[in-house]
């Protein structure tokens, strides 16, 4: 089965899942800021939209995957948004990494509107995306789920349903965690090479695949041994990210010391001009010559 789906989105990771979804058979309408970082998806046989609300109206599946939830929040609520607009069985996928709060509002309006919501923020960065085997982390109603699981398998591989409205969201949150003190010991491991004279490439053949093994060990310390700060993850965006679980953490009464440490690490490195740099550009905090 295919479906007529309005895409708003194409940055790093909204690219490469346009084309996974176009070359499945999915007839693709699109909308963003700027519509020529859209041109190669136009290219290839997308429609472009004017609007949220002109797109929204020609559709029956509505995915976004946008900057911060201040972007959300102006897609989805309000006048000329995606549920004011939205007719009644559309199916409402966001898969931003967003406030699990704003997915439950999100999720409360879409309902009152007889529209459904999903919350399904992803993990695997640009790599993940052009491979299409994104970790898809789902928040919402098992019925919808499972309708637009067909839809979530053209993008991702490891594809969990969580539990209700906004469960998504905070297991995004988890998994950001994780990346956060993670982060810190691999730029760590990687200067501790260098300072004791070792090869760092040849000490990530060893320890890329014992205990000490991870997702940025193995795809994002080699491109910090090379110098390769290109983006398949904004720093600003994981500093939104982390801000997003520090808040959520304080609201339970959770002490999180290695997510603060890091935070304030990547926020130095923003201070200094490099918002735009992947999150591999940590490594920069430890150089002497930064």
């Amino acid at each position: 089965m295919t479906n007529t789906i309005g895409f708003i989105g194409t940055g790093v990771m909204g690219k490469s899942m346009v084309k996974h979804l176009m070359n499945a058979g999915h007839k693709i309408h699109l909308f963003t800021r700027t519509k020529s970082k859209a041109q190669e998806l136009l290219d290839l046989g997308a429609i472009w939209e004017e609007s949220v609300a002109s797109l929204t109206k020609n559709v029956d599946v509505i995915i976004s995957i946008v900057g911060y939830p201040h972007d959300v929040k102006a897609i989805y609520l309000g006048e000329n948004g995606i549920i004011s607009n939205a007719q009644p069985g559309t199916f409402l996928i966001d898969m931003t990494t967003s406030d699990p709060v704003l997915a439950e509002t999100i999720f409360k309006a879409a309902e009152e509107k007889g529209v459904h919501s999903l919350d399904a923020p992803v993990s695997g960065g640009d790599v993940g995306a052009k491979n299409g085997k994104l970790t898809i982390m789902v928040g919402g109603q098992q019925k919808a789920f499972e309708s637009m699981r067909p839809i979530l398998e053209k993008m991702g591989e490891n594809i969990v349903l969580q539990g209700p409205a906004g469960a998504g969201q905070h297991t995004k949150m988890a998994n950001q965690i994780t990346i956060a003190s993670n982060m810190i010991g691999v730029s760590e491991a990687i200067m501790y090479a260098k300072k004791a004279g070792l090869d760092p490439v040849r000490v990530l053949k060893s320890i890329s695949t014992g205990a000490a093994g991870s997702w940025s060990l193995s795809n994002l310390a080699p491109r910090m041994i090379k110098g390769d700060s290109d983006p398949g993850f904004y720093m600003k965006h994981f500093i939104k990210d982390m801000k997003i679980a520090l808040a959520n953490a304080q609201q339970m009464g959770l002490q999180t010391p290695g997510l603060t440490l890091s935070l304030e690490l990547y926020e130095e490195l923003a201070e200094k001009g490099l918002e735009d740099r992947g999150t591999q550009a940590l490594i920069n905090w430890f150089e002497d010559d930064l």
